[in-house]
């Protein structure tokens, strides 16, 4: 059984790589996959720099640690991600077969709040996700509030 304790020191390293994202001009989410207390994955959101709509933190993440164990599924593992899952890395999550999901905020913009209960929750039998939500949130939201403040700020500016 991982504690709280436990929980809040790996988001504190996936808060790193969302602020690593930041500094690369990305959305300020980062993932790590965890293993038997060790980072077997890492990633931190990259679709802007890449070019490419799947880069999300968890999808680095996933492919990250399948390369290393190589092999797809991701059994017995945990993933932290600074922000709620959209429904693409749902997917991503379901099909690795990952044990644990721990996420810092809530994803409140749309209806993707109710996503992962629609989701996770109506799944095979033979397949059970172990969620746990808001650990470190004030922490996480704070990150992306300041970067997306930041941006409309710019914005403004850059209108005059």
């Amino acid at each position: 059984m991982v504690s709280n304790k436990q929980d809040k020191n790996w988001m504190k390293i996936a808060l790193e790589y969302a602020y690593y994202a930041q500094k690369k001009g990305e959305v300020p989410i980062g993932a790590i996959l965890v293993f038997e207390k060790n980072i077997i994955g890492i990633g931190w959101n990259s679709s802007i720099t890449k070019n490419d709509p799947t880069a999300h933190a968890e999808i680095i993440a996933l492919r990250d640690a399948a390369k290393k164990i190589k092999n797809y599924r991701l059994l017995n593992t945990t993933l932290y991600v600074t922000l709620q899952p959209c429904m693409m890395c749902c997917g991503a999550i379901i099909n690795s077969r990952i044990e644990r999901l721990v996420f810092g905020a809530n994803y409140t913009k749309s209806d993707n709040r109710n996503s992962l209960k629609n989701i996770f929750f109506n799944l095979e039998q033979d397949y059970k996700l172990n969620i746990k939500k808001n650990i470190l949130e004030k922490e996480c939201s704070s990150v992306l509030m300041k970067f997306f403040q930041e941006k409309r700020k710019n914005k403004v500016y850059s209108n005059k």
